[in-house]
């Protein structure tokens, strides 16, 4: 059995992170799950980790969940983010450029590089390729597109000069902007995208309706604890809402217009 919080899983909050699993996994236990991981698992791609047998606990962004892990794994509950960008379990990117650049709107981003973390991101690609579609010309808008590898990689490239905007995820902003305030010095936020549900926590597909009811009350209790406010003050965790999973469908309805539109890629 394994347990995997990767999505937010900075290296300045690793140790918060490991004190949410602790808190999470003692209340889990309480509602009568058993043999519960002593720590997280952080080795190998934080999506496909997610298919591998043993999975009790995990979160993912709603991209993976309606693509790759769509029949691996069942929603828990997703948590809510008191940032900037977060409207109760929704949340947005924001499409940052430089701080001197004089863009004003979407369309005086035309023939520029975009950096984007990948394109199984919803936050990082999905939303800024809805965004794009309308203003694409024969399935082209920017001059480059660049994939990064991850948010603050993106965020990175925009502030050298390598790449000239990038879709970051508000929590990943707000986040990096507490634990390391000098990678989004010089970064501007340009408009933010619409909203959509935000990273959610899962189970694996094969997890029984009694375990998802004690993983479900678990969280809930977890995310009320007082012993365990300094830990979700850290992650800026602000409890939890109990999604239906047709709720994510705004995710694959976004890709399909796009490509309707002749966009189905940025570029």
């Amino acid at each position: 059995m394994f347990a995997s919080l990767g999505m937010y899983d900075l290296p300045e909050l690793a140790a918060a992170t490991d004190a949410w699993w602790a808190g999470l996994s003692r209340h889990f236990a309480a509602q009568g799950l058993r043999d519960l991981p002593a720590g997280l698992t952080r080795t190998g791609d934080p999506v496909e980790r997610l298919k591998a047998e043993g999975l009790i606990f995990g979160q993912t962004c709603g991209f993976p969940l309606t693509h790759r892990l769509m029949d691996h794994v069942q929603v828990v509950a997703t948590p809510r983010y008191a940032v900037p960008g977060c409207a109760g379990a929704t949340y947005v990117s924001w499409i940052v450029v430089r701080r001197d650049d004089p863009a004003k709107t979407l369309v005086d981003l035309r023939g520029r590089r975009v950096a984007y973390n990948d394109d199984g991101s919803q936050s990082g690609y999905n939303t800024l390729r809805a965004m794009i579609a309308p203003l694409a010309q024969a399935g082209r808008f920017f001059g480059a597109a660049i994939e990064s590898g991850a948010h603050r990689r993106s965020l990175a490239m925009v502030k050298a000069g390598e790449a000239d905007v990038a879709a970051i995820d508000c929590v990943t902003f707000a986040l990096v902007a507490r634990v390391a305030p000098e990678e989004v010095r010089g970064i501007r936020i340009l408009l933010a995208s619409g909203a959509a549900p935000g990273l959610l926590y899962v189970t694996a597909s094969s997890a029984t309706p009694a375990d998802l009811r004690r993983l479900q009350a678990g969280l809930v209790a977890a995310c009320a604890d007082p012993d365990l406010a300094a830990t979700r003050s850290a992650l800026c965790l602000d409890g939890c809402e109990i999604l239906p999973r047709a709720a994510y469908e705004v995710i694959p309805a976004m890709e399909s217009a796009a490509i309707a539109a002749g966009y189905p890629r940025l570029a």
